[in-house]
């Protein structure tokens, strides 16, 4: 049976019930798809008080987004009046609950619920799910959306317990604090302390950044659109598109100077350089902020006020690494004390873990864990073999370096909407990747790393295997032409209990 046999509605006679894992962009992408193609049995499961995911949990002073709002947004649902070009965490998190309400899909929203386990039921073709309170959902269908950058990474450093100061991570950052006239430290230098680093420097007594390795930068200042633009913007037909598709193509031609490290990618970094030596004046700090490793092979991040704010009067950019931390502050392997207030961790996520701790146990009462024993893998980042009717949203190797992951999430949500639409046709109980299908495309997919300028370092996008399971090897549109139409040549079906098994598609 070929794609274009499938039913443009799953059957009435088997709807099949859904839960979804996370109410951020994915989960609710998912849940829009899924009820525009008739599938209303649906509830969404977020941990947190309120949807929204990481813009929900990411309240840090200067908290943005790095990709331009209009193309970091559905793209059926794009909204005219940003303020700016790249968007303000409250900005954003108002645009989700706006397009989940216009969709009718916030209701399907159960808070304050974390899963804490799901197990595939075989006779019943089932998932039973149980969250922290000890309550037990089934549902025919699993989706987690739960996403790459949602569990705060801490590392493990001797006497952190004994710091008689504050301290907190960045993802959790405490508004009831007054870091005014506080000596304060920030451990590490991503993405979330370039952002809120020039926002706290100017209000605290002394600023002590650590940092581990430098970054390679290329410019943004992000001010508020002017009047006129905005206005443009709003009335001008075809406009949005346009400055959409710009975005869509200068984001690719990112990728490109990063699968073409020894090419394209010098080019690239010849401009970094030349931004960041125009912004770092002093030859002291430039020395110890600049990057030692390949442009593109950790994340590549756009700011034009961090390097700047390096180099403030009560600012000290600290590259030794953390020896170990005392009740007066932290002591760095030279023998430094930086006597310190305040601690903030800037030290990212546990990216690697994707849905863990959440135990997910499948066909034989195999763990998820010890599937993914050596790394994480899915086949186009959302299925799994032994896993039936359970989908990833934002899986592994579907993270962007340089595109917009609200355009995965999109593609995601048609190709899981068509697999359940498949259940549909064939009123089947569940359908599973081929093991065989899912290894080959994980071998190609990896085999499409070598020569990149991902393999040229360690990164958050590795794991201690040194296998890359975050990051997408190519280009959007290659993801968005790989996805477009599920290959039922791929699965099999799964008879529902009381019919004989169905194989394959």
């Amino acid at each position: 049976m070929s794609a274009t046999a499938v039913h443009p509605r799953v059957s009435t006679k088997r709807t099949p019930e859904v839960i979804i894992v996370g109410a951020g962009f994915g989960g609710i992408a998912a849940a829009i798809e899924l009820r525009r193609h008739g599938i209303e049995r649906i509830r969404i499961l977020e941990q947190a008080p309120d949807l929204g995911g990481t813009w929900f949990f990411n309240t840090y002073p200067g908290a943005a987004c790095d990709v331009p709002s209009h193309l970091y947004s559905y793209s059926y649902a794009q909204r005219r009046n940003w303020t700016r070009l790249c968007s303000m965490q409250a900005e954003i998190h108002s645009y989700l609950h706006e397009v989940a309400r216009t969709h009718g899909v916030d209701r399907l929203v159960q808070r304050n619920t974390t899963v804490s386990s799901c197990s595939w039921d075989e006779q019943s073709c089932r998932w039973t799910v149980l969250s922290a309170d000890g309550e037990t959902r089934e549902a025919d269908v699993l989706i987690l959306a739960t996403g790459q950058l949602h569990q705060p990474s801490r590392p493990s450093i001797e006497g952190a317990d004994s710091f008689a100061g504050h301290s907190f991570h960045s993802a959790e950052w405490d508004h009831g604090y007054e870091l005014g006239g506080k000596r304060v430290a920030v451990v590490g230098t991503g993405a979330s302390a370039v952002q809120f680093i020039p926002e706290i420097a100017p209000e605290v007594r002394r600023l002590t950044v650590l940092q581990r390795t430098g970054n390679w930068f290329l410019p943004r200042k992000n001010r508020r659109y002017p009047t006129i633009l905005r206005a443009a913007i709003e009335r001008v037909p075809g406009l949005q598109a346009l400055r959409r598709r710009f975005v869509f193509e200068y984001t690719e031609s990112l990728t490109l100077t990063i699968r073409h490290p020894r090419t394209l990618g010098r080019v690239a970094r010849a401009r970094s350089a030349a931004f960041m030596r125009s912004q770092l004046k002093d030859p002291e700090v430039r020395a110890r902020a600049w990057p030692d490793y390949t442009f593109g092979c950790k994340r590549i991040l756009f700011s034009s006020h961090f390097l700047p704010a390096l180099q403030r009067e009560n600012v000290e950019l600290v590259t030794e690494a953390i020896a170990r931390i005392e009740p007066e502050g932290i002591v760095t392997a030279d023998g430094t004390l930086h006597d310190l207030d305040c601690i903030i961790w800037a030290t990212g996520f546990r990216t690697n873990d994707f849905m863990f701790p959440m135990e997910i146990t499948g066909v034989g009462e195999r763990s998820l864990r010890t599937a993914w024993a050596g790394g994480a893998h899915a086949h186009l980042g959302m299925t799994v073999p032994g896993f039936p009717n359970m989908f990833l949203m934002y899986g592994p190797n579907t993270n962007t370096s340089g595109g917009s992951i609200i355009v995965y999430l999109e593609a995601q949500a048609s190709y899981i909407r068509q697999a359940l639409q498949q259940l549909g046709a064939h009123e089947a109980g569940a359908i599973e990747v081929l093991p065989e299908v899912e290894a080959a495309s994980d071998r190609a997919l990896q085999a499409r790393f070598a020569g990149t300028a991902w393999t040229g370092c360690d990164s958050w996008y590795r794991n201690e295997q040194g296998r890359i399971v975050a990051n997408w090897p190519g280009y959007m549109r290659e993801y968005l032409e790989q996805t477009r139409a599920l290959n039922p040549d791929e699965y099999r079906l799964i008879a529902l209990p009381d019919r004989a098994a169905v194989a394959p598609v």
